[in-house]
């Protein structure tokens, strides 16, 4: 007999014997305070997403997940909650995410979609950049491009982000012309953006990566790419990621436009032929006591 863990209610997310007492979702430094009696604390820490990538011909990639790290820790009056890479229009590189951290526990932003077809990799401990990850909070080892890790590498041009806790954004299409299909995100805990399409024949935008809990943005399809073919945002811990169409994560009608990355660490989708790329999710703390 088969059981589910996601309609079991047996099984729970919370550390076994504690409850969540507080939850930072906004970025910034805040001010914490623990009770009296109370010195250690478990924290689940995640960072901001990467952005996605835009460029001047083609499409760019997705950017990568926000890192996820978890464990006990000294407690401290403190909290500091990393941003999302911020989407651009302007081709090159996305914006990496930032780092958030409470005590020793700290997880570093994803990375921005490369400058050109390649997905940003997945955040580690501290934030990486380019499509190689950054070792993990547990000490899990880094990934190059196109490879499955703890925090796994950026996907390379038209291929999907590889799997991982903190996963990789998927590739992007160099082809102007004829039919072209970007990578997409992978299936992860937190997901990179799905890669983008700038041609003049049929263009597909790769959708954000489906993460356990959450799903990712669907990437836009139409003829004569250059106005259509941006990837969907990536799946976050706390929420879906935003379908192509604006940097903000609605479909307005600018469907070469990346989708935003959801809350919690979704890296944003990478956008076409100058298209604004999406922003990535914002980082979250949890502690528990």
């Amino acid at each position: 007999m088969s059981v589910s863990i996601y309609n079991n209610s047996s099984f729970t997310d919370s550390p076994y014997g504690l409850q969540l007492r507080q939850t930072f979702a906004t970025p910034g430094t805040f001010s914490v305070t623990i009770p009296t009696g109370i010195n250690r604390v478990y924290a689940i820490v995640i960072g901001g997403g990467g952005a996605g990538s835009t460029q001047t011909t083609g499409g760019g990639g997705g950017g990568g997940a926000g890192g996820y790290s978890a464990g006990w820790t000294y407690v401290t009056t403190s909290v500091t909650v990393g941003t999302g890479g911020t989407g651009s229009s302007t081709a090159g590189a996305g914006a990496n995410g930032n780092s958030s951290i409470y005590g020793m526990v700290m997880a570093g932003g994803g990375a921005g979609g490369i400058n050109g077809t390649g997905g940003g990799a997945g955040g580690g401990a501290i934030t990486p950049t380019g499509n190689t990850s950054a070792i993990s909070y547990t000490g899990a080892p880094v990934a190059n491009a196109g490879i499955v890790g703890y925090a796994s590498g950026g996907g390379v041009s038209t291929t999907a982000g590889p799997a991982g806790v903190s996963q990789g954004g998927g590739g992007g299409v160099t082809g102007v012309t004829g039919t072209q299909i970007a990578g997409g995100g992978g299936r992860g805990l937190i997901c990179g953006g799905g890669g983008a399409v700038g041609t003049s024949g049929n263009a597909t935008g790769g959708a954000g990566g489906q993460g356990d809990f959450y799903n990712g943005g669907a990437g836009s399809t139409g003829n004569t790419g250059t106005s259509f073919g941006g990837g969907g945002g990536g799946a976050g811990y706390t929420s879906n990621g935003f379908p192509a169409g604006s940097p903000a994560g609605t479909a307005t009608g600018v469907f070469n436009n990346g989708g935003q990355g959801g809350s919690g660490g979704g890296g944003g989708g990478g956008a076409s032929t100058l298209g604004t790329a999406g922003s990535g999710g914002n980082g979250v703390v949890f502690l528990y006591y």
